[in-house]
């Protein structure tokens, strides 16, 4: 900043951090003022807990109060000091020796009063230099939270990816477990067939892998390009107003051009497969489900609860309501304590339900959470537009298409088996393997809101 701003400015108009007026100025927790960019960008890459870089007090990173008053009184004696610099250090009109602050937006043009008279400048409409500039300074302003709260959202999607990472081969392989586990039923003609269904899902799983792999970098890459422009932008705010008007334009095309291309998550999936003659064995085991209508008014915690573990930061206060009315749970009438057993479901379209088989005594308790023992379900919800499945109990998500029609529910109490299967793909959603069975098992199905 210029020595002459310096010694005509207050300290309580200058920010500490780029010894400049401030620009969008904040008070933290402690009572010291910045600039806002100054401190968002000084509080990117510091250990928690953040600090104010003046007193060192610990500070919330986003604790911020705007103060006003202050950015007006900064733009003010700013003003105010550049009316005293020598006539040397403003912009003069070498014809009439005038000061040119008046701007034509026509040809981008600045002129004295006198200039702004003459023939081709009539038919212009004219604006003073300081109120084009200050509109200027409010579109560059706009355009730095908008960087910075994409940057943000960058982050968070970065995040998340790599919480996929960390856990995809892991799901690619439990995957691979349960294909392994189904594929025997069927006898030595579905070898074949076995060992290039786990050929292809590990050759899928690895492009998979590797297309989120690709796409962390991007997201890191963006990354970069969002602080870099924000850092533009910030230069761009603290020019000169002839400087300012004159180089505006490229910036900001700039930075539209890099948010209309911001990179988003991977929705990855699996591909289907059809396992020969499975749904002709299940059949086999079939029996029809009835329900009983004595067991009433049983409240189902578990959208909500599987709603809250997926929904991100900005949407953690839905509301809880087990009870409402929008859930139609129902108990079966007939209980299993030993053999095999097949069954369907009809679950047509809709994106909220869950279907299975629990302890017998969860009918007389109304706390069934995605943790809670002795359930085992297939549970499908929305969540921000995008339908996904999960089994539980644990609660594990499951990256593959979701069923519509009819759903297959196997039972095998001896061997600790519960298996969910896509009717119309004769294709394997999920099983629990290795289960110990002790306690009667009631199926369960449940329709959430459409």
């Amino acid at each position: 900043m210029d020595s002459t701003f310096v010694r005509c400015a207050p300290s309580l108009l200058i920010c500490s951090i780029c010894k400049d007026y401030f620009t969008d100025p904040v008070t933290i927790n402690c009572g010291h003022s910045f600039c806002t960019p100054c401190l968002c960008l000084l509080w990117e890459d510091a250990q928690h807990p953040t600090r104010c870089p003046v007193c060192r007090a610990v500070s919330p990173r986003m604790d911020f109060k705007n103060i006003i008053s202050a950015e007006g009184q900064a733009r003010a004696k700013k003003e105010s000091v550049a009316k005293k610099l020598p006539r040397s250090a403003r912009q003069m009109c070498w014809i009439h020796q005038a000061l040119k602050n008046i701007f034509c937006p026509t040809d981008k043009s600045l002129l004295c009063l006198q200039c702004s008279h003459l023939p081709g400048h009539t038919t212009h409409i004219h604006c003073p230099v300081s109120q084009v500039a200050e509109h200027c300074r409010e579109k560059l302003l706009m355009q730095m939270k908008s960087i910075w709260k994409n940057r943000q959202r960058n982050q968070r999607n970065i995040n998340k990816e790599y919480n996929l990472l960390r856990v995809w081969q892991g799901f690619v392989n439990l995957r691979m477990v349960m294909i392994k586990a189904e594929y025997p039923k069927v006898y030595q003609y579905l070898h074949k067939e076995k060992q290039k269904h786990l050929e292809s899902l590990a050759i899928e799983g690895k492009i998979i892998f590797h297309r989120l792999r690709r796409n962390v970098a991007r997201m890191l890459q963006m990354g970069k390009l969002l602080k870099r422009i924000y850092e533009e932008l910030k230069e761009m705010y603290l020019k000169a107003d002839v400087h300012l008007l004159q180089d505006l334009g490229d910036i900001m095309k700039r930075s539209q051009l890099v948010q209309a291309h911001l990179p988003q998550p991977v929705d990855p999936q699996l591909s289907e497969w059809t396992i020969t003659g499975m749904s002709e064995r299940l059949n086999n085991f079939r029996v029809y489900i009835t329900f009983d209508d004595k067991i009433r008014n049983y409240r189902v915690p578990l959208f909500e609860d599987l709603r809250r573990l997926q929904c991100c930061p900005d949407h953690q206060d839905l509301p809880h309501s087990p009870g409402s009315s929008q859930y139609k749970p129902s108990w079966a009438a007939q209980t299993f304590t030993s053999g095999k057993y097949y069954w369907e479901v009809d679950v047509g379209n809709s994106q909220n339900w869950i279907i299975g088989l629990c302890r017998e005594s969860w009918t007389k308790r109304h706390d069934m959470l995605l943790n809670s023992e002795g359930i085992f379900l297939l549970l499908c919800v929305n969540v921000d537009d995008h339908c996904r499945l999960f089994s539980a109990s644990p609660p594990l998500r499951h990256y593959i298409p979701r069923p519509q029609g009819l759903v297959g529910v196997f039972l095998d109490y001896e061997f600790g088996i519960v298996s969910f299967v896509n009717v119309a793909k004769s294709s394997l959603i999920c099983n629990f393997l290795s289960c110990s069975f002790s306690f009667p098992l009631r199926p369960f199905i449940c329709y959430g809101p459409k």
